[in-house]
C-alpha cells in the first residue's frame, strides 16, 4: 500500500484553516519531541568502551517547539559556555545529526499549503532555515573564496580576479563564471538596499571582502542570509567581536526581524554575551550535551542565580542540578537601544516590562542580592524614590575592593602596582607622527586633524612607552586591525608613513640603519583574529608554544633549556583548559574527593546536621586537600598529551589560550591583545588575564559570596608555587607595554590605563584619548566614557512604562 506524503495531516489543516486562521492555531515550524540525537548512528549494542565516548548522546529527551506563529511573542535564545553544545543545538534544529526515534523531529510548518504557495523550495528544512555561524573568522567570508594567500594580503593594493566585492558578495557573484540570476534580475533590488542600509554596509559595497574588518565581516554575513529569506534564522554568537554602538542598532533590527517573523530567529549567546531585551526565553546548556535550563527568561535566569549562589557558596560543582555558572554578575545582562544594563538593574527593566508589580518585585530582589544598605533604605521610603534608586545604578551595590585579576578597583592611594608602572615612562617603543593610511581617496585611519603642542596637525599621532598599557577602541572599520598592521610591518605602508619602532623607521636613514621584519616580530607577540585564521592547525600544542620563537608560523623556533621550562610551566598552568581528558579525569577526581569529604563531615558533624553547615564544611575540607596537593601535581604532571594533541582538533577557546601563551611566553617587549578573550567562558577568560597579569604566582579560591574581596564567589589567592617560591611566569613586567583591542568591557583586561578611541572612517573627527584611574570593572562609567556614550538611564525606561503599572505601584 502506498504510503500518505510525510504531514499530510498539516497540509490538510492548513488548507482548511485558511478560512478560519483565527479559529485554528498553525502548526509550529520545528518540533523535537521527547528525542536524542547522534553525530553517528548509534549501534544496537554500545559496547563499554571507546563508542560511549566518541558518539555520546546530544541533549537526551529533548523537548523544543518553535512556533510558527503565536499570539504571544515567543523569541528563543540558547545560551552556554564555550564547548558546551550551541552550535551542535543550532544544527539540530536545522536538521542535522541522526534523530532517535526518527520520528521524533519534524518540521510541520514547512509542509503546509502557506509554504506551497510562497516558495515550493522552502519545503526543505535546510533551505528554510539557515545558520550563520561565525567562529574562527579572520577578515574573511566563508565560503567565498576570499580568504589571502597570507596575513597581509588583505592590505595590498593590487586587485586579483578572486577579490571580489561585498556587493558581489551579497549578490552571489563569488565565481569567476557566475550564471546570470542574481539578485539584480530577481527584483529583490529594495530588499538589497533595504538590507544593506539597515545594517550599514552601503558605503562598504565595492570594498573587497578581504578587507572587511571583523564586526564587518559579521554583518555581510547576516545580510546574505537575510537576502536568501529564510523562514528562520539560526545565529551563532551573533554580538561577539562588535562594538557597542554596533550591538545598540542591531539588536532591535534583528527584533524587527523576528516580531514580523520574517524570519524568526534564535540566537546563540554566551554567558557574558548581554541578551538582547526582547528575548523572551532561554535555553541553558550544560556540561555533556545537556539541558540545564529552559523556559521563560525570567524563569531561567532566577534559576540561574540561585545555582549560582549555591555553587559559589560552598565551592561545590554539581552537574545534575546546577549548571557550573562561574559568574553571576555577567549573565542576563539586558541590551537596550539605550545600551546594556546591569543584571540586577536588567530585572527591575524586565518586571517593568512585563508589567508586574514592581514594588513587591524589586523588594525581593534587593532583600535576596543584598545591596548595599543606602539602595534598602531608599526603596523603603516608597516608589516615589525610585529614580533616586535607580540614580545609583553606576555604582555597586554589593561593594568589593579587588577586580577579578585581584588588583585594587581604584588607582587613588600608595603602593599601586599598575600606578607606579605608568607613571615611569620609559623608552618610547612605537612611534607614530602624523600616520594616514589611504586607499585612493579613501582613508581608514588618520583622516582628521589632531592639536599637538596647540598647532593642528594632520593624521594620527601617538606613541607606546615601555611599562605602558595602552586599550585600542573604535567602532568596527574604524581602522584598528589597520593600526595593529602597522605596528607588526604586516602593512606595505608601514615602509612610507612616518612611524618608528624601537627607535627606528623600516627603511634606512643617515647614520641608522632599518629595521627587519624579523626584529620586529621577535620584540613582539601578537595575537588576533587574524593570526588565529593563519594558523597552522597541524601543529602540536607544545610546537605552537614553540612557534613564539620561529621567524615564520612553520620556521624552526630557536630553543633553549630555559625556553622548554617555560613551555611546560604554561603547558601544566592552563592542563585543564587545553587536554580534554585532563577535564574528564578532574570531574571524576572532583566527585570522588566530595563523597569522602562528606564521609568525614557527617563523621565530625553527625548526620543531622542542617545541609548548608555540611556543604560548609565539605568545601573547607576540599579547599584545604585541593591546598596540600596542588604544588606536588604541578611538579609531577605528565605532558606528554602536548607532543600529541594537534592544535586543530582543539576546541575554539582552547585555541584561543594557546595563541595568547605564544603571545606573552617569550616575554616580548609589545604584547598586542586583539579579541584575544572573544570565545571564551568567563573563568577562563579571568583566568586569562590574571595569568597576563601575575603569570603563576595567583590562583582562585572558591569563597563565600560575602567576603568583601571575593568576585562572585572567587577569590584571588597567592598560589603553592609562588609560596614555594617555584614561579617561572610572572606575568607582564614593567620593562614590557601592553596594546589591548576588544569590544567587550569584560575582555579588557585590568592592567589599561591608557585609551584611544578611533573614529569612524572619513567622518573627519579626530581620535580621543584619555586615561583610566582604575580597572574598567570598577566603575562601569568609564567604558561608555570611552565609547563617548551616554550611560544607560533605567529611570527612562520607568518613564516609558506602563501608567497602569506605576499607578498601582504608587498606590500600595
Amino acid at each position: 500500500m502506498r504510503r500518505p506524503p510525510p504531514f499530510s495531516f498539516w497540509s490538510s489543516l492548513s488548507a482548511f484553516s485558511n478560512g478560519a486562521a483565527s479559529k485554528i492555531p498553525r502548526p509550529p515550524i520545528i518540533r523535537i519531541q521527547d528525542t536524542s540525537f547522534y553525530r553517528q548512528h548509534p549501534s544496537s549494542v554500545l559496547p563499554p568502551g571507546p563508542e560511549v565516548l566518541t558518539n555520546p548522546p546530544l541533549f537526551p529527551g529533548l523537548l523544543f517547539d518553535l512556533p510558527s506563529f503565536s499570539s504571544e511573542p515567543q523569541h528563543w535564545s540558547v545560551l552556554g559556555p564555550s564547548s558546551s553544545g550551541k552550535t551542535t543545538f543550532l544544527e539540530i534544529l536545522r536538521g542535522q545529526h541522526f534523530c532517535n526515534p526518527p520520528n521524533g523531529r519534524s518540521f510541520p510548518y514547512l509542509s503546509t499549503a502557506a509554504i506551497e504557495s510562497k516558495d515550493p523550495r522552502l519545503r526543505n528544512p535546510g533551505r528554510a532555515i539557515q545558520y550563520v555561524g561565525f567562529s574562527g573568522e579572520g577578515g574573511g567570508l566563508g565560503g567565498s573564496g576570499t580568504r589571502g594567500a597570507y596575513l597581509s594580503a588583505r592590505y595590498e593594493s593590487r586587485r586579483e580576479d578572486t577579490d571580489f566585492s561585498l556587493l558581489d558578495y551579497l549578490k552571489g557573484n563569488t565565481e569567476l563564471n557566475p550564471s546570470e540570476k542574481s539578485i539584480e534580475d530577481t527584483g529583490d533590488k529594495a530588499l538589497l538596499k533595504r538590507v544593506m542600509s539597515e545594517l550599514k554596509l552601503e558605503n562598504l559595497a565595492e570594498m573587497p571582502v578581504g578587507n572587511l574588518s571583523n564586526g564587518q565581516t559579521r554583518r555581510a554575513k547576516i545580510a546574505k542570509a537575510l537576502l536568501g529569506k529564510p523562514e528562520v534564522l539560526l545565529l551563532d554568537e551573533p554580538f561577539m567581536g562588535l562594538d557597542p554602538p554596533t550591538l545598540t542598532t542591531l539588536s532591535p533590527l534583528l527584533h524587527r526581524l523576528a516580531a514580523s517573523n520574517d524570519p524568526r530567529l534564535v540566537l546563540s549567546l554566551r554567558p557574558q554575551d548581554p541578551i538582547p531585551d526582547w528575548i523572551t526565553h532561554l535555553i541553558y546548556l550544560g556540561p555533556d550535551f545537556k539541558i540545564a535550563h529552559q523556559g521563560t527568561k525570567g524563569e531561567v535566569l532566577q534559576d540561574l542565580r540561585r545555582g549560582t549562589l549555591v555553587t559559589a557558596r560552598f565551592g561545590a560543582q554539581s552537574a545534575v542540578v546546577h549548571p557550573p555558572v562561574q559568574s553571576i554578575r555577567e549573565i542576563g545582562r539586558s541590551l537596550t537601544s539605550n545600551g546594556i544594563i546591569d543584571p540586577e538593574l536588567a530585572d527591575i527593566d524586565f518586571h517593568i516590562r512585563s508589567g508586574m508589580r514592581t514594588r513587591n518585585a524589586t523588594r525581593e530582589m534587593l532583600i535576596d542580592r543584598r545591596r548595599d544598605n543606602w539602595a534598602k533604605i531608599l526603596y523603603k521610603k516608597g516608589s516615589r524614590h525610585w529614580k533616586v534608586l535607580l540614580a545609583l545604578q553606576g555604582k555597586s551595590f554589593r561593594e568589593r575592593k579587588t577586580s577579578k585579576e585581584g588588583d585594587p578597583l581604584d588607582d587613588e592611594g600608595d603602593g599601586r602596582r599598575v600606578t607606579k608602572i605608568i607613571k615611569e615612562r620609559g623608552e618610547a617603543l612605537v612611534e607614530m607622527e602624523g600616520v594616514k593610511v589611504k586607499y585612493g581617496d579613501k582613508a581608514v585611519l588618520g583622516g582628521w586633524e589632531q592639536q599637538i603642542h596647540g598647532a593642528s596637525r594632520e593624521g594620527l599621532w601617538w606613541s607606546v612607552a615601555r611599562g605602558e598599557r595602552w586599550g585600542v577602541f573604535g567602532p568596527n572599520g574604524s581602522g584598528k586591525t589597520t593600526l595593529l598592521s602597522l605596528i607588526c610591518s604586516d602593512h606595505p605602508q608601514t615602509y612610507a608613513l612616518p612611524i618608528r619602532l624601537f627607535g627606528r623607521s623600516r627603511l634606512p636613514q643617515p647614520g641608522q640603519p632599518g629595521i627587519s621584519i624579523f626584529d620586529i616580530q621577535a620584540r613582539i607577540g601578537h595575537s588576533s583574529p587574524e593570526v588565529h585564521a593563519f594558523f597552522p592547525r597541524n601543529l602540536t600544542i607544545r610546537q605552537s608554544l614553540e612557534n613564539a620563537w620561529a621567524d615564520t608560523f612553520l620556521g624552526k623556533p630557536q630553543l633553549s633549556h630555559e625556553r622548554d621550562r617555560d613551555v611546560d610551566s604554561c603547558l601544566r598552568w592552563f592542563q585543564p583548559e587545553l587536554n580534554p581528558a585532563s577535564r574528564q579525569d578532574a570531574d571524576q577526581s572532583s566527585k570522588d574527593m566530595q563523597g569522602k569529604d562528606r564521609e568525614t563531615a557527617n563523621k565530625d558533624e553527625g548526620q543531622s546536621q542542617h545541609p548548608v553547615t555540611v556543604a560548609t564544611r565539605i568545601h573547607k575540607l576540599n579547599e584545604r586537600r585541593v591546598r596540600e596537593v596542588e604544588f606536588q601535581d604541578m611538579l609531577g604532571t605528565d605532558l606528554d598529551w602536548a607532543d600529541l594533541l594537534l592544535f586543530g582538533d582543539m576546541p575554539f577557546s582552547a585555541q584561543r589560550v594557546a595563541l595568547l601563551l605564544r603571545a606573552i611566553i617569550k616575554k616580548p617587549d609589545i604584547v598586542i591583545l586583539d579579541e584575544a578573550f572573544s570565545g571564551m567562558d568567563d573563568y577562563l577568560r579571568d583566568k586569562c588575564k590574571m595569568f597576563l597579569a601575575h603569570g603563576e604566582s595567583r590562583t582562585f579560591s572558591h569563597v563565600n559570596k560575602r567576603d568583601p574581596h571575593s568576585t562572585d564567589g572567587r577569590k584571588v589567592v597567592e598560589s603553592m608555587l609562588s609560596k614555594k617560591g617555584r614561579v617561572r611566569i610572572t606575568g607582564l613586567g614593567e620593562e614590557q607595554a601592553l596594546i589591548c583591542v576588544s569590544h567587550v568591557q569584560e575582555e579588557v583586561s585590568g592592567l589599561v590605563r591608557e585609551w584611544v578611541c578611533l573614529p569612524e572612517a572619513n567622518e573627519g573627527k579626530p581620535a580621543r584619548f584619555g586615561r583610566l584611574n582604575g580597572p574598567l570593572e570598577g566603575d562601569y562609567s568609564r567604558w561608555y566614557d570611552i565609547w563617548g556614550m551616554k550611560t544607560p538611564d533605567l529611570a527612562a525606561t520607568l518613564d516609558e512604562a506602563p501608567k497602569s503599572t506605576l499607578e498601582a505601584d504608587q498606590g500600595r
